[in-house]
Formats: C-alpha cells, sequence, structure tokens
C-alpha cells in the first residue's frame, strides 16, 4: 500500500497535466476572454460586460438560435428516448435476429456528424423536389430534418443502453408480479420503468447534452438557412467567433452563456433522475 502510495503522483502527473493544458487554463482563459475585445489572446482589452449585452442584442441572432436549439433538444430527447425504450423492450424477447436488429439500429451511430448530414439532406432534399421545395425553403423543414437524423443517429445507441437495463431486471420480481395478477402495462411502469431508471438517467444526459451541443449535422443539414432560422447555437457561436470581425470576444460570451445554460440543464436532470432512482 505505501509503494502505491509513493507512486501514485507519477502515474496521476501526466493525466493531471492534460487536463490542466487541454481543458482547465483554456476554459479559465475563455471565461476572462468573454470580458475582452481581442483578435489575439496577446492584445485583449477587458471592457465588461458589453459583449454579453451585444450577444443578447436582437440583431445578433442569439436569442433564435437559443429557441430554435430549444425547440430541437427537447422534441429529440423525448422522441429518441420514447424510441430507443420501445425498440428495446422489444428486442430483449425472445425474437428470431434480435442480435441482428440491434447491429442495424446501432450503427448509425458510427457515422460521423457531417456525413450524415449530407447524407439526410440528399434523401430530405430528394423528396421535398418534388414538391418543387427543399430543405432550406421553410424553417419547419430544416426543423424536421433535425430531428429525423438525430433519432436515426441516436436511437440505436440509447436502445443498447436501454437493453443493457432491461437485461439486467430479475427475472423472479416480474415472474412474482405476472402470479399476482399485474397486466403488461403495469408491470411496464410499476417493475420495468423503476428498474431501469439508471439507464434512463444515462440516456437523458447524453441525449439532453448531444441536442444541445449539436454543430456538424446542423452545418452540413441547413447552414442554418433560412435566413438563420434553423440555426442552433453552436453554430450561432461559430459564425459569431469566426465569420465576423471584431466580433470575437461576443462569440466567447455566447460561448460561456452556451456552457452555463447546458451545465444547468443536465445537472438538474440528473439530480431529479437520480432522485428517482433512490426513491425507487
Amino acid at each position: 500500500m505505501k509503494s502505491v502510495k509513493r507512486y501514485f503522483p507519477i502515474f496521476v502527473l501526466p493525466t493531471l497535466l492534460a487536463f490542466l493544458i487541454a481543458f482547465l487554463i483554456p476554459f479559465v482563459l475563455g471565461i476572462y476572454l468573454s470580458f475582452t475585445e481581442f483578435t489575439t489572446v496577446t492584445n485583449a482589452r477587458f471592457i465588461g460586460l458589453s459583449n454579453y449585452i451585444t450577444a443578447f442584442k436582437g440583431d445578433s441572432g442569439f436569442l433564435n438560435s437559443l429557441w430554435f436549439t430549444l425547440k430541437v433538444a427537447v422534441t429529440s430527447v423525448i422522441s429518441i428516448n420514447i424510441s430507443a425504450f420501445l425498440l428495446a423492450l422489444l428486442l430483449t424477447r425472445n425474437i428470431l435476429g434480435t442480435k441482428f436488429f440491434r447491429t442495424v439500429f446501432f450503427m448509425p451511430n458510427l457515422i460521423g456528424g457531417i456525413v450524415l448530414g449530407y447524407i439526410w439532406q440528399l434523401i430530405i432534399n430528394g423528396v421535398l423536389l418534388r414538391f418543387g421545395y427543399s430543405i432550406t425553403s421553410k424553417p419547419v423543414f430544416g426543423f424536421l430534418g433535425l430531428i429525423v437524423l438525430m433519432n436515426w443517429q441516436m436511437i440505436g445507441y440509447m436502445m443498447i443502453i436501454y437493453i443493457a437495463g432491461i437485461s439486467n431486471i430479475p427475472t423472479d420480481i416480474a415472474e412474482a408480479a405476472k402470479v399476482d395478477g399485474a397486466g403488461s402495462l403495469t408491470t411496464l411502469f410499476k417493475i420495468t420503468i423503476p428498474s431501469v431508471m439508471p439507464s434512463i438517467t444515462i440516456c437523458l444526459f447524453l441525449t439532453i447534452t448531444n441536442s444541445f451541443k449539436l454543430f456538424d449535422q446542423n452545418l452540413a443539414l441547413t447552414a442554418g438557412a433560412p435566413s438563420g432560422k434553423t440555426r442552433m447555437l453552436a453554430l450561432d457561436i461559430y459564425e459569431t467567433f469566426y465569420g465576423t470581425n471584431g466580433y470575437e470576444g461576443v462569440g466567447q460570451a455566447k460561448a460561456v452563456i452556451f456552457f452555463l445554460l447546458v451545465a444547468a440543464i443536465a445537472l438538474t436532470q440528473l439530480v431529479l433522475t437520480r432522485r428517482k432512482e433512490v426513491e425507487q
């Protein structure tokens, strides 16, 4: 035990240095830069809350992107988790070919976001062009396209997590419920769902954070068109920081707000669902 404690700093040091260099120092520096006007780190000039005020002005597009992101996130989180859970219920039964279908549903998660965006852009445009539209003709097309894309990409991954949770439910509990006369719905809501609360916690956290952080799929599918009405927060921050001269500080301020928003929502979800785990 003493030898482990002696060499502990040696093994921890590389990971600690990587964490400091790649995350903690840039994070703290980024917060500082959000209060400055800068083009490079060396010429930053402190200007207080001006960047945050500019970020919330109507012409910045930030509030529109925030509202659009919230709509996409709420819709996709609900649809992905319900669909994944139902598939998990189906594929944990003794049905022929369940392993094959698990693999098929999981495979879209292996495709990169940019490629996935362009694939679905071609598919959706191929349908809409028959009616004289494209995915960028109306904001609703871009919204629905993002929902379809996210569901297609993430349902399989969430399904695997739900399958693991359902598979760990002791069979004697379900058998005892049947003996007591519990129907399928009663078993689902009183036994299955409470038993897989840890899986629900993980899946909700992953879908919430991924929905809010969506960038490459949004860029490839619509690039914010038409007129920035389908531009999500990550893409809005990118375009502010790199696409507008002199707005680097505003882009950094938006990034800090974005981080605080996602962190607050994700941590609230974790607290609430973990409390349910304890109650069960």
